[in-house]
C-alpha cells in the first residue's frame, strides 16, 4: 500500500545533491496534463480556417465557429465541480489522471465527426477535462513543492500550456482536420503514462490517516529521510487538525477574513487575466492575422506567435522566486496594455479611415499590429499568465484549496466564454478595433488594482503568508517580525 502511494521510486537516503530534482520531475509530469488539456484550446486556431474553408469536412458559419471556440469554456465550468466533489475523497493524483478521459473522448468524436453537433459535444467534453486539469494541478503542485521552489513549479502550469498552443499551431495548419485530432489524442495518452508513476501528495495521505505513506511520499519528494521531513509532517498534522476544527471549507473560504482577502486577490487576478482578451486573441489568431497583408501566411505568423509565447513564459520560471510576484505583475500589465493599445490604434485607423494607411499588400505598417500582439504576448507571459497560479497555490490553507480553485476556475470559465463569444460578435458588428479598445481599458484598470491590492508573497512560508492576509500589507518592521517568527514545529 505504501509502495503504491509513492510510486516505483525509492528514497535516496541522505543524498542532498539536486535537492529539488524529484519535486521538479513530479511537477513536470503533473503539468503535462495541461499540455493535453490546453491543446484543446489551441486546436481552434488552425481548425476554424479549415472548417470555414472551401474544402471543409464540416462546413460551419461564423456564428457556429464562435460556438465551437467558446463551448470549451462552458464545459470547463463542470471541471471545478467534479474537482470539489472528488479531490478530497479519491485524492489529487487519481482525479488528475481522470481529467484525460473526457479529452480522449473529445478527440475521438472530432476524428469521427459528421456534423456540427458532434463538434459541439466534443468541445464540451474537452472543456470538462480542461477545467478539471486546471482545478487539480495547482492543488497537487502546492502540496508537493517546497517553499523555495513553490513559485517556479506553479509557473510550470503556464509554460506547459504555451507548449500546447505551440504544438497545435505548428502541426495544425499542415495536416488534415481529422489527422490533427488523431495526433492530438497522443497528448492525454502520454500524460497518463508518465503521471501514473508519480506519488500522491503527502498532505492528502496524511488527511486519510496514512502517516507511513505520507512520510514515504515526502521522503521521496524531498530526497531526504532526515529531521526536516518529520518537522514538515508535524506542520502538516497541525494544519490538518486546525482545518478539522474550522469545519466546512466553503464556509471558511467565505467567512474567514484572511480567506476573503485571499479570495478577492484571486478573483482580481482571474478577471485581470481574462479581460486582457488573451483567449480571444489566441483562439482567433489565424483569423486576425489573415487580415494583415504580410509576406508570411496567417499560419506562419501564428507559429511565430506561439514560439515567442513559449520563450516568454520560460523567463518567469527563473524570476518569480527571485524578482517577486508584484514586480512581475506590474511590468506585465504595463507591457500588455501598451501592446493592446498599439493594436487598438492600428485597427481603428484601418477600419474607420481610407487615406491614412496604405492598402498596398506588404506595406511596412502591416507589421505594426503583429508587433503589438507580440509585445502583448511577451508582457502577458512574464506575469499575468504565470504569477496568478503561483499565488493561487500560496494564499489559501491547504484544506480549502479545492474550494478556492473551484471558485477561481468557475469565474475564469464564465469570463473566458463571455470574452471569446463576444469578441466575434463585437468584431463583426462594430469592428475589431472596438474589441481591442475594451481589452486595453480592462488591462489598464487591472494594473491599477494590482498596484494597490496585491501583496508580495515571495519567499514566505504558508504561516507567514496567512499572517500577511490577516494584517494586510505590513511595514518593514512588521515584515521583519513575521520573517523571524518560528514555524509551527
Amino acid at each position: 500500500m505504501e509502495k503504491n502511494s509513492v510510486g516505483k521510486f525509492s528514497v535516496s537516503k541522505g543524498f542532498r545533491g539536486g535537492q529539488y530534482r524529484n519535486e521538479y520531475f513530479t511537477a513536470l509530469a503533473a503539468t503535462s496534463s495541461l499540455v493535453a488539456s490546453v491543446a484543446c484550446a489551441g486546436w481552434s486556431s488552425p481548425a476554424l480556417p479549415a472548417l470555414r474553408g472551401p474544402n471543409s469536412p464540416i462546413p460551419v458559419s461564423p456564428d457556429e465557429g464562435s460556438w465551437i471556440v467558446s463551448l470549451l469554456s462552458i464545459g470547463s465550468l463542470f471541471g471545478p465541480v467534479i474537482c470539489g466533489l472528488f479531490v478530497d475523497r479519491f485524492g489529487r493524483r487519481k482525479v488528475l489522471l481522470s481529467s484525460a478521459l473526457p479529452i480522449v473522448a473529445g478527440w475521438l468524436m472530432i476524428a469521427f465527426a459528421q456534423s456540427v453537433g458532434m463538434l459541439y459535444a466534443a468541445r464540451l467534453l474537452h472543456g470538462i477535462g480542461y477545467g478539471l486539469a486546471y482545478s487539480v494541478t495547482p492543488i497537487y503542485l502546492g502540496e508537493i513543492s517546497s517553499d523555495a521552489i513553490r513559485g517556479s513549479t506553479g509557473v510550470l502550469i503556464t509554460v506547459m500550456a504555451k507548449l500546447a498552443f505551440l504544438f497545435e499551431y505548428v502541426v495544425g495548419p499542415y495536416v488534415g482536420f481529422r489527422a490533427l485530432a488523431w495526433i492530438s489524442l497522443a497528448l492525454p495518452v502520454v500524460f497518463c503514462v508518465v503521471f501514473f508513476w508519480m506519488p500522491e501528495t503527502p498532505y492528502f495521505l496524511l488527511a486519510q490517516g496514512n502517516e507511513r505513506a505520507a512520510r514515504a511520499s515526502l521522503q521521496w519528494l524531498r530526497r531526504s529521510d532526515g529531521l526536516e521531513v518529520q518537522e514538515e509532517l508535524c506542520r502538516m498534522s497541525k494544519l490538518l487538525l486546525a482545518s478539522k476544527r474550522e469545519g466546512n471549507p466553503l464556509n471558511q473560504l467565505l467567512c474567514a477574513s484572511s480567506n476573503r482577502k485571499s479570495l478577492a486577490i484571486i478573483l482580481l487576478l482571474s478577471l485581470g487575466m481574462q479581460l486582457t482578451g488573451i483567449n480571444a486573441i489566441l483562439g482567433y489568431s489565424q483569423t486576425i492575422f489573415s487580415r494583415l497583408a504580410l509576406p508570411l501566411s496567417a499560419a506562419e505568423l501564428s507559429i511565430v506567435l506561439a514560439l515567442v509565447q513559449l520563450a516568454s513564459v520560460l523567463l518567469p520560471t527563473f524570476l518569480v522566486d527571485r524578482a517577486g510576484r508584484r514586480p512581475l505583475l506590474l511590468i506585465s500589465t504595463a507591457g500588455s496594455m501598451l501592446g493592446l493599445l498599439i493594436c487598438a490604434i492600428y485597427f481603428t485607423l484601418d477600419e474607420t479611415t481610407s487615406d491614412v494607411l496604405s492598402a498596398e499588400p506588404g506595406a511596412a505598417h502591416g507589421w505594426v499590429p503583429f508587433a503589438g500582439v507580440l509585445l502583448f504576448i511577451i508582457s502577458f507571459a512574464i506575469g499575468l499568465a504565470t504569477v496568478p497560479f503561483a499565488i493561487l497555490g500560496e494564499v489559501f490553507p491547504k484544506h480549502i484549496k479545492a474550494a478556492a480553485n473551484a471558485v477561481f476556475a468557475v469565474i475564469s470559465s464564465v469570463i473566458v466564454f463571455s470574452v471569446v463569444k463576444l469578441f466575434q460578435v463585437i468584431s463583426d458588428g462594430a469592428g475589431t478595433y472596438v474589441s481591442f479598445w475594451i481589452f486595453t481599458a480592462c488591462t489598464t484598470v487591472t494594473g491599477i488594482l494590482i498596484y494597490f491590492v496585491i501583496p508580495e508573497t515571495k519567499g514566505q512560508s504558508f504561516e507567514r503568508i496567512q499572517e500577511l492576509m490577516h494584517h494586510g500589507r505590513t511595514n518593514r518592521m512588521s515584515d521583519e517580525r513575521i520573517k523571524k517568527r518560528p514555524l509551527l514545529c
